[in-house]
């Protein structure tokens, strides 16, 4: 594939950024998680989404809709085996271990890659008392509930987070999770939960507490904007001079974005309606103490 930029020209007007695959391939995993139909509402057009729907299709979800929406509904999970060729390299398959452990109580995940990728997940479901058994490329899973656990992860991982959070959510009694990611997309899978039944305090934090909830209902919910996208696109309005709103681009969701943008001499505006970044005639790397 050939891409063309032609550039020296402003950048202006309105762009929406898409819904965060990150965020679609964990609510495809929740959705799986119960037997009621969840909808999925600005899901974006992403191989790593289109691999997920494929996967919770060959478990046994019904998939239907289309236009950025989709209903999801597991009434039954068939299958309790991840092959090679549904985890195609994603680390985000290993989502899929949540719902099969819950609903099926044993998983087999078969990968192309070296399972020391997957370390703080094997070792955060080990922790939380599921057997895990690792043979070359493969690993066995069983799952059992639990009354009170309390785990460190070894890394703030995005997938680790959620995985253990799913679990949490259905098997477990009481959870406590620390050193847990807090990205946007992990704490709209919590928001999620919450709504399905289970009880999550701390969202947004880097300690969760986890009341699990069965079974866990249905779900309507709107995917939220990839933070990522609407980033680059200021980086983009920024440097070409241009002055672009970001529709929808919630604030809390940049994380410290605009600060670091700030060091750089980037100017965002957080409104109502979104982000907007004003004409920058130049860039310039701020020194002022506050910006450091």
């Amino acid at each position: 594939m050939r891409v063309r930029i032609e550039g020296q020209r402003t950048l202006n007007g309105v762009y929406q950024p898409a819904g965060s695959p990150n965020a679609a391939q964990a609510l495809i995993a929740a959705a799986m998680l119960t037997e009621a139909p969840v909808t999925l509402r600005n899901l974006p057009r992403a191989r790593s989404v289109d691999a997920m729907l494929e996967a919770a299709a060959a478990l046994g979800a019904s998939i239907m809709g289309g236009d950025g929406s989709l209903t999801i509904q597991a009434a039954q999970v068939n299958r309790r085996v991840l092959s090679q060729a549904e985890t195609d390299g994603s680390i985000g398959a290993i989502l899929l271990l949540a719902p099969l452990l819950i609903r099926r109580q044993y998983a087999r995940l078969e990968v192309d890659f070296t399972l020391n990728r997957i370390r703080t997940h094997l070792e955060a479901m080990r922790d939380l008392g599921i057997d895990v058994v690792t043979t070359g490329n493969a690993v066995e899973l069983n799952a059992a509930r639990w009354k009170h656990k309390r785990i460190v992860l070894a890394q703030a991982s995005v997938t680790a987070t959620a995985v253990v959070m799913m679990l949490a959510a259905s098997l477990g009694e009481e959870t406590l999770i620390y050193n847990a990611a807090c990205e946007p997309h992990v704490q709209q899978l919590a928001s999620a939960l919450t709504q399905m039944g289970a009880q999550i305090d701390g969202i947004g934090s880097n300690m969760l507490h986890v009341f699990g909830a069965q079974p866990l209902g249905g779900l309507d919910i709107t995917i939220i904007p990839d933070h990522i996208e609407a980033a680059s696109v200021a980086v983009m309005a920024a440097i070409c001079s241009g002055r672009v709103q970001i529709a929808y681009a919630d604030a809390p969701d940049m994380g410290v974005i605009p600060k670091i943008f700030r060091r750089l001499g980037i100017q965002m505006d957080i409104e109502e309606a979104g982000i907007f970044v004003p004409r920058h005639e130049t860039l310039t790397v701020s020194n002022r103490e506050e910006d450091v």
